[in-house]
């Protein structure tokens, strides 16, 4: 119990203090931002502070953080150290600069703050990359809220593709996905998303009131074995991969730039983007605890350890009954809105890379009605393809890790041209180049070489990068 303890109070002060930090390095003025200079009525429109605030946890929030909560627990109490020390250094930091240097370029998209700072040669990869993410995941969220669905409300065992309910509920999601998009983000993200969000909040916080009142069991941190994972996965690179959401996700440099152009002033920049970064880092923390709990007590059959039916158990243990609906709704809906804005996202991005005024829906529709066939023609593939959803989840997670390094990498520009600290997002990137660098090398979905030979080569190919970043861009303009 003290190791989870010290990790929340890692979380706690190193907000307190090292975002106050990170702040001081992107000095906030009082200028009009893109939400008030353009408001279109469709993406830039300001909303409140604390709207912004649970519009992003919310955004940020899918399932990730709860499935890499109970994944990512299996290695041990070390869980508890990582997730907060990497959301204060590394996460919180990645989410500030993405959402505020979008404020400072006028609301532009990851990739068009990639081609500012990085060039266009970066940029045209990361265009298709970062838009793969998107479809990747929305069709993710709409294959996972679906089975939930499915399984919570109409008691469905069977969730092939021919199921006529479970193609019903698909294609409501997807058409939310659709209509979430096409509408201003007052509309619908703003009118329901906060909502939804205090609802996630209050659904973790019974989590943790039972642990109080239920008593719970957590191992504390042992030098000797650090890392107790039962299937022997090594920390490097595999934990840094599984625990996204809650420790570093590129996927947030997506949602950032959403809020960027909500957002009403920038002295409301650290609460909403690093801020919400800590709390979702917190609610990791929390599922990941009882995931701890309901596996020590052998509460899951081994064929469900690290899958989403733990959930279930740590609610049905931790909460009263007469209140799981709370909890729930909250699993339900988090897959369902992230999925919503992570497809806006991929019309804005779309958009802007094509220079095409989103004002008119005639505009919108010329890009959501191919991306939705696109992300119904994957889902269809992951639903008669066995190893489907396995090897999108995969591939999710690898390329959700690896557009951070480019997040970390254009604000390392910004500092350095500006003179100030860019060894605060250096690091990190130069950290996640390595990890993205080794798990390619090493997986069975990359190259599959050995562990040892694949860490020496990740360390040449950080080095490559810092030459890189050293000779091209961290030189001063002449």
């Amino acid at each position: 119990m003290q190791t989870f303890i010290l990790g929340i109070a890692i979380l706690i002060f190193g907000y307190l203090i090292y975002s106050r930090y990170v702040e001081s390095q992107l000095v906030t003025t009082d200028e009009k931002t893109p939400a008030v200079k353009v408001n279109d009525g469709v993406d830039y429109i300001p909303l409140s502070e604390k709207k912004n605030m649970l519009i992003h946890l919310l955004n940020i929030a899918g399932l990730g953080p709860l499935l890499g909560a109970i994944q990512g627990i299996l290695f041990g109490p070390i869980a508890f150290i990582i997730i907060p020390l990497g959301c204060i250094l590394m996460g919180g930091v990645h989410d500030y600069f993405s959402g505020m240097l979008s404020v400072k370029n006028n609301g532009a998209q990851i990739t068009e703050l990639i081609r500012k700072y990085l060039g266009n040669t970066f940029y045209k990869i990361f265009l298709i990359i970062v838009s793969v993410l998107l479809l990747l995941l929305t069709t993710v969220f709409i294959y996972t809220s679906g089975d939930l669905i499915a399984d919570k409300f109409f008691g469905l065992t069977e969730y092939s593709i021919t199921n006529p309910i479970l193609i019903i509920i698909y294609f409501f999601i997807a058409l939310y996905f659709i209509v979430a998009t096409l509408f201003p983000i007052d509309k619908i993200i703003g009118r329901f998303y906060p909502i939804f969000g205090l609802l996630l909040i209050i659904g973790t916080g019974l989590i943790f009131a039972g642990f109080i009142t239920n008593g719970i069991t957590l191992q504390n941190l042992d030098i000797h074995h650090l890392n107790t994972h039962p299937q022997g996965f090594h920390i490097l690179p595999i934990f840094f991969i599984t625990v996204s959401c809650g420790l570093l996700s590129g996927f947030h440099s997506t949602q950032s730039t959403i809020i960027s152009r909500t957002i009403a002033s920038e002295k409301s920049g650290k609460k909403i983007f690093y801020g919400m970064m800590c709390v979702e880092s917190l609610i990791t923390m929390i599922w990941a605890a009882g995931a701890m709990h309901v596996y020590s007590h052998n509460l899951v059959a081994n064929n469900l350890i690290g899958k989403v039916n733990v959930l279930n158990t740590i609610s049905d243990t931790f909460v009263l009954p007469v209140l799981t609906f709370v909890v729930t709704i909250a699993i339900v809906v988090l897959p369902v809105t992230s999925g919503g804005t992570a497809f806006r996202g991929l019309r804005m991005i779309i958009a802007e890379a094509l220079n095409l005024s989103q004002i008119k829906m005639i505009n919108r529709l010329k890009i959501v009605i191919p991306s939705a066939l696109l992300m119904i023609g994957i889902l269809i593939w992951a639903k008669t393809n066995s190893d489907g959803f396995f090897l999108i989840w995969r591939y999710f997670n690898l390329v959700n890790q690896m557009i951070a390094i480019p997040t970390f990498l254009y604000s390392t520009v910004y500092l350095y041209k500006n003179k100030k600290n860019y060894w605060i997002t250096l690091l990190p990137g130069m950290f996640y180049i390595f990890i993205t660098a080794f798990f390619i090398l090493n997986s069975e979905i990359g190259f599959n070489f050995g562990y040892r030979l694949s860490e020496i080569l990740a360390i040449i190919v950080v080095a490559i990068s810092l030459i890189y970043m050293k000779l091209t861009r961290l030189k001063a303009d002449k």
